[in-house]
């Protein structure tokens, strides 16, 4: 007998849909109805931590910041790797133990790498 398509077997799905959509729906027409109604020039205006926005919009960042973020993404995300890995450790054995090892080997090697060329550095080392 083929799969056949039984629409009972949907039904979880469709009710969480259900119930998403309506907690969106209700969230939105709640704060519609119960939220502050003041409008205004003030009001309206854009709002950046309490400074007035003025000026350029497009100063540049440092290399340094947008290096920390890459690095933390990626060590952040190598280092999820091993949840699964910790999960089953004990079905893995020893051949499951000598991949870490090696994972956290070049994971370490790398991060080494990182530290001998200085991108965590963040002050000068050379002033002009």
């Amino acid at each position: 007998m083929e799969n056949q398509f039984i629409p009972y077997n949907y039904l979880p799905i469709l009710l969480q849909f259900s119930v998403a959509l309506g907690f969106v729906v209700v969230t939105l027409v709640a704060t519609h109805l119960l939220g502050p109604k003041a409008k205004g020039k003030r009001k309206d205006a854009s709002f950046e931590c309490g400074l007035d926005s003025v000026g350029n919009a497009r100063n540049p960042f440092s290399v340094k910041y947008f290096m920390t973020a890459i690095l933390f993404v990626l060590f952040d995300v190598e280092i999820i790797f091993m949840y699964p890995w910790a999960v089953n450790y004990k079905k893995l054995g020893w051949f499951g133990f000598w991949e870490m090892l090696i994972f956290l080997t070049l994971l370490m090697a790398g991060f080494y790498y990182v530290i001998r060329k200085g991108v965590l550095i963040w002050e000068e080392k050379y002033k002009d």
